[in-house]
């Protein structure tokens, strides 16, 4: 499975890649993917040139091809859901106050066509100003985790997410689950970054690796490669 995250691009990939980071046309619609309505222009794919910012439409287009990835092989993938870029403001407003009722009716079952509480894993990326985070509710573990490319904390994010996920189960599930005995884990050995743009691109990776099973094993270093595997992967609207 590890060995799949780092297959090398083929030149004529690699020349589809080049033609779409420096699209002479930016506001040509390069890819769209129905489903999600996330609509990827050249304008948009700059952001996974070296040294940019990822923006929302990229994170949110790939979170969709990760859950797509695990549908077309479950017995290869966890079962997961991954969340946009959207929701954890949604549900934490402006960051000051709690309000599930402002993302209860994101995970319906007619809405997923699964239920939230038989994922092994869910995924939450976290938003703080200009640097991305990626929260994790592991049902499977049972536990709360928070990954930071630049070793942060933040308490209230966990807190919330356990907030959540036991009104999910009031709500959908008709029952109480007591979380107050899961772990909450910092985790300090992940890969970080060491430049002021990669954020994103550690976030979606930690997203990637994780709904494989698998550890981290990746650096800095791998950072450039991964941008231009995430524009091949969206352009061809499938993650491998």
């Amino acid at each position: 499975l590890q060995s799949d995250a780092f297959t090398r691009l083929s030149d004529e990939e690699e020349r589809a890649v080049e033609s779409a980071l420096y699209s002479k046309s930016r506001q040509k619609v390069l890819v769209m993917h129905e489903q999600s309505n996330i609509e990827i222009t050249g304008a948009v794919m700059e952001c996974l040139r070296p040294g940019t910012w990822l923006n929302d439409e990229v994170i949110n287009l790939y979170m969709e091809l990760l859950k797509e990835r695990e549908i077309r092989e479950p017995k290869k993938f966890l079962r997961c859901h991954f969340f946009n870029t959207f929701f954890y403001n949604k549900l934490f407003k402006d960051k000051e106050k709690y309000d599930y009722k402002a993302v209860r009716r994101w995970t319906t079952q007619k809405k997923l066509g699964y239920s939230l509480l038989d994922c092994d894993k869910i995924f939450v990326p976290i938003h703080k100003d200009i640097h991305w985070c990626l929260a994790i509710i592991n049902i499977r573990d049972q536990k709360f985790e928070y990954l930071d490319s630049l070793s942060g904390i933040d308490e209230d994010v966990l807190e919330v997410l356990s907030n959540y996920i036991a009104d999910e189960a009031k709500d959908k599930l008709g029952k109480s689950i007591d979380v107050s005995g899961w772990g909450k884990e910092y985790p300090e050995d992940i890969p970080g970054q060491e430049n002021g743009c990669d954020c994103g691109m550690f976030m979606i990776k930690y997203a990637d690796f994780y709904s494989r099973g698998s550890s981290l094993p990746f650096t800095q270093g791998d950072m450039e490669y991964f941008r231009r595997r995430t524009v091949w992967e969206i352009l061809r609207l499938k993650a491998t």
